[in-house]
Order: structure tokens, then sequence, then C-alpha cells
């Protein structure tokens, strides 16, 4: 029998291997889903309904939903855009992060199993969106001097592929949870000179492995997520940290997705 998931605390880890000690390879947050698909004593493997990634989470942070609830929450989905703001429940409420996904959302409540929440921050329906590289860039702008976390994917710690998986999530675009894999979408930019806000650029390693990734601005500047998310140069040669006078980063290509 299949089991489905949904994720109803503020955020939680998904794991690599089912250990405490074992590194974060991404993170649920609020009012995503997934599927269970194998479990080993107090752990749960799931495969994310966004991304499809796989990783562990501890069976006490499980929490079943029935697999017609899941189709019918894809169909109608906001997503906050404020950093933390507080979903209001009967008894309890949650601190619902930047990037969360809020079911069913009339503008002012939204339902999940059957509880209904208030939420009076600002949110984003991607149903009544149009993608576009200025909203990406706006979206991207509110992370700034968010703290660099390995696996993160909120306001409180992200790394650079969480942050740009997040932004497009938020405008209704799926994208994968590594830059290597996000660097196989969209059209290939041959030359720095001809990228434009919004496009994606990639960075690689000695080995010559994709690694890194940030969103270009404009004036030859990106964002990306670097001990913080933060606004470096970037030219052919790569990211340039003005505060340190170093190259940072190695280019390896630039893609336009919108």
């Amino acid at each position: 029998m299949e089991t489905f998931g949904i994720c109803l605390l503020s955020t939680i880890p998904v794991r690599c291997k089912p250990a405490e000690r074992s590194e974060m390879g991404s993170q649920l947050l609020f009012g995503e889903t997934y599927q269970v698909i194998d479990e080993q004593e107090n752990w749960v493997k799931i495969q994310c309904t966004w991304d499809k990634y796989t990783g562990w989470i501890r069976n006490n942070q499980l929490e079943e939903i029935e697999k017609d609830e899941l189709e019918e929450m894809q169909e109608v989905l906001a997503f906050a855009l404020e950093t933390s703001q507080p979903a209001v429940g009967r008894e309890f409420y949650i601190p619902i992060l930047m990037g969360s996904t809020m079911p069913q959302f009339d503008g002012i409540n939204f339902r999940v199993k059957g509880q209904r929440f208030t939420y009076s921050g600002q949110a984003i329906q991607p149903n009544n969106t149009k993608p576009s590289t200025q909203l990406a860039v706006r979206i991207a702008r509110k992370y700034l001097y968010a703290p660099f976390f390995w696996g993160g994917r909120s306001p409180f710690g992200v790394d650079a592929a969480g942050l740009i998986q997040v932004v497009y999530k938020m405008m209704g675009v799926k994208m994968s949870r590594s830059a290597a894999m996000q660097a196989k979408r969209g059209k290939t930019i041959h030359f720095v000179d001809n990228a434009q806000e919004g496009d994606l650029a990639f960075f690689e390693n000695e080995r010559n492995k994709i690694i890194h990734v940030g969103m270009v601005l404009a004036e030859s500047e990106i964002i990306h997520a670097a001990g913080r998310v933060r606004v470096d140069m970037l030219d052919h040669y790569g990211i340039f940290n003005t505060e340190t006078n170093h190259y940072t980063h190695k280019l390896r290509l630039i893609k336009r997705i919108l």
C-alpha cells in the first residue's frame, strides 16, 4: 500500500542516510508533500513530490495524507513570500517560512488535512502569476543575507541550488535540487556579455564538476549563496568578491531558463 505524507512543521531535515549524524541533503518546507518509499527502524525514506529528491526523515515527523488529497492539493497552491509569518490554527500556530506551500489558499485561509489555517502575510499564487526574470530577481533579493546552510531551502539557511530551486518554485517552475542537474535546463548563453538579468550562471571546481549556481543581475552582478546570500561581481572568469578582492568561483556556463 502506498504511503504519502506532508510537512506540517516549519522545516524538516532530509538526510542522506537514516542517522542523525548523516549529512542533510535537503529540507522540506511547510506544506510540501512526499511519498514514503522505504522504512528502517526510526526512519522513513521519502521521495519529494516537487523535485523527486530522495532522502530520509525521522518517522516521528511523518504526517500521512491520502493520495487523493495530495493530488487535490497540487491544483491550487500558494507560496509564502514573508521571511516568517504564523499560520494560525484553531488551537495553535505554525511559523511559515518563505517558500512554504499553502494548498487551497483563498487569500486568507488554507486547509490541510481538514484543518483550517489563517495566513495574513504576502503570498504568491503561480496559477495567477506568469513566470518572468523580473519576478525571479525580486524573489531572490528577498533572501539577501540569509545564512548559507548546506541542504537548506529557507531564509534561515539556504544553499546555492536550494535558493534557485525555491525561487523558481514560487513561480510554479520545477527545478532539480542540485546545481549540476539545474545546469541541464534552458538555453546556453556562450558569452557572459550576452547574459541577461535572471539568467543562471553555473560554476565548476578543479575537477570540472558543476558545484555552484547563482542568478545574474544587472550591471555585471550576481546573487548567490556563499557564506550568506550576497551580491558579487560576475565576469568571464567567474565570481569576484569585492570584499576580499579574490575570485571565489570559476564560471562554467550560463543558461537562460525563462
